[in-house]
């Protein structure tokens, strides 16, 4: 039955794909609208309880083999995660919401079943009610979703507030403990931003976050009107008080940490015009990479380049061996430059772990060929029983990975090939800048 379902599936998701517009017809197009987006929430619902039969499927097999407990969840995430083409981190909340509406907010699934609620809002609902019981998380969904009409019209900061104030009335130490546990998370991200730009992410209790930003606010208004503003705005001017007083280094001296900016030798010396790429962060424009050294120069900062190798046709890496049990230092600093990122095929997650595709165990070489950098969450995932990886061979081409799932699924990883000069050449030299403050 699941087969044929399978192929159904299949045959429905192409037919749709060939499917024609609505041909000039506006209100045809809304329909069509909106009958694909009650597609979607049905979609979404059966995903949900797939998840949770997979899961479940699982866990009994490890079970009924004896496994110890803590085995039992290792690497499901992971695989729901690769069959969604999303990251573990996201696989690890796939399966969250899709336990929560399987076995404690039936009235929400049921929405989702139908239409009436879309992905979106029942994943605001699990979000605000992760803090109570399953039998006062079960009150909200009765009392928010059991009739349709209760929530149309409600928009989402709505439907948060409602659940809230729910969740409050039923069970307000909860509320609290969620609370202080959310304030002892509190930290500093950054992500890529368009234009070689970067969000600086602080996630901090309310009252300190607009604190921080009225006392910007405050000084780069008295900035302006002082005549000290040096022709910068007032958003400007509250970027670089932060920069300044986060580091103790005036924005015009340059960036006091390590920058490792990989570029190839034409673009860095003869003009070129190839994207370099800034570690952690990605593409950088020619232009302005090249301003980066140059910037670095002119401040005095202290600037040293170290030459890299890579495949002339590929771009990939020249691998390096060793012989040691760990990767040394610059093994795994080569490791890094050639993944960037978690080699777990959609995770981006920064590398935490450098790890043997083909384990010591089974005589694994301590090799660049044979070397991964992982996230920590995709490390341990990969230990659990029927999981498997392997360097696939592809010479004069990008490092190539094989990991199969305990499904018997297999999904490959290629590393992302390096800035190589227009020119082609026996080996091409990339530059890495490393760029400190002195």
């Amino acid at each position: 039955m699941g087969a044929v379902l399978l192929e159904e599936l299949r045959t429905f998701t192409a037919r749709l794909q060939c499917a024609e517009a609505a041909s000039g017809d506006p209100g045809l197009g809304i329909d069509l609208l909106d009958a694909i987006e009650t597609l979607k929430s049905v979609g979404c619902a059966v995903q949900a309880v797939i998840t949770d039969d997979v899961a479940t499927s699982i866990r009994a097999d490890r079970r009924a083999r004896e496994l110890p407990r803590a085995e039992w969840d290792r690497g499901i995430a992971s695989q729901i995660a690769l069959a969604r083409r999303e990251s573990p981190n996201r696989g690890g909340r796939h399966l969250g919401f899709a336990q929560a509406l399987v076995h404690e907010m039936p009235h929400t699934l049921a929405m989702l079943q139908t239409g009436r609620l879309n992905e979106w809002r029942a994943t605001l609902l699990v979000r605000e009610t992760a803090c109570l019981s399953a039998a006062d998380r079960g009150i909200v969904d009765r009392r928010l979703c059991s009739d349709p009409a209760i929530l149309d019209g409600v928009g989402d900061r709505g439907l948060i507030a409602r659940a809230k104030a729910l969740a409050v009335e039923l069970d307000a130490a909860s509320v609290v403990r969620r609370h202080r546990k959310a304030v002892s998370e509190r930290r500093v991200t950054t992500r890529p931003a368009p234009d070689s730009m970067a969000y600086l992410s602080v996630l901090m209790p309310v009252e300190q976050a607009v604190c921080l930003q009225a006392t910007l606010g405050r000084d780069a208004d008295s900035l302006i009107a002082t005549g000290d503003s040096g022709g910068r705005t007032r958003n400007q001017l509250m970027v670089d008080l932060l920069f300044e007083r986060g580091t103790g280094a005036s924005v015009a001296s340059g960036v006091p940490v390590a920058v490792n900016l990989v570029l190839s030798d034409e673009t860095l010396l003869s003009g070129g015009h190839e994207a370099a790429q800034l570690h952690g962060f990605g593409p950088v424009p020619a232009g302005i990479a090249r301003q980066l050294v140059a910037d670095a120069v002119d401040r005095d900062t202290e600037t040293s380049l170290q030459r890299v190798y890579s495949c002339p046709q590929s771009g990939a890496l020249t691998a390096m061996e060793s012989q040691s049990r760990t990767f040394p230092k610059s093994l795994r600093k080569l490791i890094d430059l050639r993944d960037r990122t978690c080699r777990t095929p959609w995770c981006d997650a920064p590398i935490r772990h450098h790890d043997h595709i083909r384990s010591r165990r089974k005589l694994g070489k301590t090799t660049a060929r044979n070397g991964s950098g992982l996230c920590e969450a995709c490390n341990y995932a990969k230990e659990a029983p029927g999981w498997t990886a392997r360097p696939v061979h592809n010479p004069g081409r990008t490092h190539l990975i094989d990991l199969g799932t305990p499904t018997g699924h297999h999904y490959r990883s290629a590393a992302p090939p390096l800035p190589s000069a227009a020119r082609q050449s026996e080996v091409e030299a990339v530059l890495i800048a490393h760029l400190r403050a002195s």
